[in-house]
């Protein structure tokens, strides 16, 4: 269940440590220690998630591609590095992959608070995630704990996915008519969203806010498509970064934009808040149709 490789393009890279999930019939989801990035997501032998070709996998640069997990905070920051720590600090696995009755596998990852953490964001946490591998589907079970006795800290928290599509230009996103919504490409003006379906077809960065539970994307691999129902995540982030930011992404290949889209579930225009003792949980089910 466990194996070691290389870093990508620097051979002279840390080695990383991937877990394997596999249910059998070419159906697998492989998460990288390192942020506990999932890198890989097959079904039936066939790639749903994008990595970029670039992509460093030298166990400190967040790898670029996948699922990346942001945490506790979304965005540039003053304290650390964009996006926060979880997705560049090694993760423990809590659970090695088990078959469930069902014939499913799960796993589970955690972190704890430790001198790293605390350096940028001085509080003491727990975070958990589980990870389960259905047939068509993969589930996302996040739980954030305050362990601290007397303070109260607040936190965002978003899943980056990268999907693997033929040409993001055909690609439409249900679920986001009538939402409002900040567009990052234009100095983060506030919008509302007219259009039934989405599609992009220029640099496209938007924080969707108070979205629906479910959202579908269509025209992903094989022409399929992918459904996102999530929970205790307000909001939904679209993102790909065409043809001029992808020249200024060092580890994107500049011919790669046509081939993502990103469509993010979290909990970003509004910060969670968290008293001490307490726990919030949030999930999320990504299904090939």
């Amino acid at each position: 269940m466990y194996s070691s490789g290389g870093g990508g393009n620097n051979m002279a890279a840390a080695p990383t440590s991937v877990v394997v999930l596999d249910r059998g019939n070419n159906t697998t989801c492989t998460i990288n220690l390192h942020g506990a990035t999932v890198v890989s997501w097959r079904v039936n032998n066939q790639e749903q998630l994008f990595v970029s070709k670039q992509a460093v996998f030298d166990g400190k640069k967040a790898i670029r591609g996948g699922i990346p997990f942001v945490f506790p905070q979304f965005g540039s920051w003053n304290y650390g590095p964009q996006h926060g720590f979880a997705r560049i600090i090694r993760w423990h696995v809590e659970k090695a992959p088990e078959r469930l009755p069902s014939g499913d596998i799960e796993a589970m990852f955690c972190i704890v608070d430790n001198e790293v953490t605390r350096s940028m964001w001085n509080f003491p946490f727990r975070l958990s995630y589980r990870l389960i591998l259905r047939e068509k589907e993969l589930h996302f079970n996040i739980g954030v704990y305050n362990v601290g006795k007397d303070v109260t800290f607040s936190f965002n928290l978003l899943l980056h996915t990268y999907f693997k599509v033929p040409d993001v230009r055909r690609c439409q996103i249900t679920g986001l008519q009538g939402c409002t919504f900040v567009d990052k490409t234009r100095d983060g003006a506030i919008y509302q969203e007219v259009r039934d379906v989405v599609t992009v077809n220029e640099y496209t960065d938007r924080v969707y806010q108070n979205t629906p539970q479910e959202h579908i994307i269509t025209n992903v691999v094989s022409n399929r498509k992918m459904r996102i129902q999530k929970y205790n995540f307000p909001d939904t982030v679209v993102w790909n970064p065409w043809v001029e930011k992808a020249r200024e992404i060092q580890d994107f290949g500049d011919d790669e934009y046509p081939n993502m889209i990103c469509v993010e579930a979290g909990h970003v225009s509004e910060p969670v808040i968290l008293l001490p003792g307490n726990a919030f949980e949030a999930s999320e089910i990504l299904q090939v149709m």
